[in-house]
């Protein structure tokens, strides 16, 4: 099937292994932090060039906030010199840059920098890209059963649940069902990421560090998920059509 026939997918990353991949090199931490910054370049360049219309990518999860600060810090840092660094390449490029999570507790030079890049990327249509940060799926779904609860005790028309998540600006900003999943550094984990809206997604674990990824990884992680059958909970023709001959009277 080429490119151009394909679906366009909402792929999801959970960018793992920065961190190793530094201490295996006998670098700091915050090195393979900014090594993972350029594979985040890489990936969306590639992402330009495939059959991807959403790519989702799990930058700080609420619970890294326990981490050392100086790593926080760097962290932090770098995503927004990223988003001051790439916004204009986004803009020519038709990439619709969004961030979900909170933002209560982000810096307030990372929050404005978030703010002037949606801005200046909203009529990007080629691809929207999500950084997660300080994002906690568990938070997203347990704001969602909050404002359930309230339309129903103000006895007022309610929205069906899975709206209510999608639709949280702050926390998923009409993030949608995930059609892949990838996670680097060779974990086999959701680390509370987009948990409603992988419900039914294909998941692809890698040993490669996130450092290491690229154009390539991603490719191959496509390839694998086109090699894969999707029942989501049912039966494909041939099965059905077997079943429905062993029922068949003799």
């Amino acid at each position: 099937m080429s490119p151009s026939s394909q679906r366009r997918l909402h792929v999801a990353i959970i960018m793992d292994g920065n961190g190793r991949w530094a201490e295996q090199r006998g670098l700091p931490r915050s090195a393979g932090h900014v090594a993972g910054a350029q594979a985040v370049k890489r990936v969306v360049r590639a992402a330009l060039a495939l059959p991807i219309s959403d790519l989702t990518l799990f930058a700080l999860s609420s619970e890294n906030w326990r981490r050392p600060r100086a790593e926080l810090d760097a962290i932090l840092e770098l995503l927004h010199r990223y988003l001051e660094s790439q916004t204009a390449s986004c803009v020519a490029n038709g990439v619709r840059l969004c961030v979900i999570g909170r933002r209560d507790r982000l810096p307030c030079e990372l929050l404005a920098a978030i703010e002037a890049s949606e801005r200046a990327t909203a009529s990007g249509g080629r691809l929207t890209l999500r950084l997660a940060i300080d994002y906690s799926s568990r938070d997203a779904i347990v704001r969602a059963a909050r404002r359930f609860n309230v339309q129903a005790a103000l006895g007022e028309p309610r929205d069906g649940f899975g709206q209510l998540i999608a639709h949280d600006d702050r926390m998923n900003g009409d993030v949608g069902d995930v059609d892949l999943l990838v996670r680097s550094g060779g974990e086999q984990r959701l680390s509370d990421f987009l948990l409603w809206e992988c419900a039914w997604a294909e998941i692809v674990f890698t040993r490669r560090m996130w450092p290491e990824f690229g154009g390539a990884a991603l490719k191959h992680a496509l390839d694998v998920f086109h090699r894969r059958e999707r029942r989501f909970g049912g039966i494909d023709a041939v099965d059905s059509a077997a079943s429905g001959r062993s029922r068949r009277p003799a």
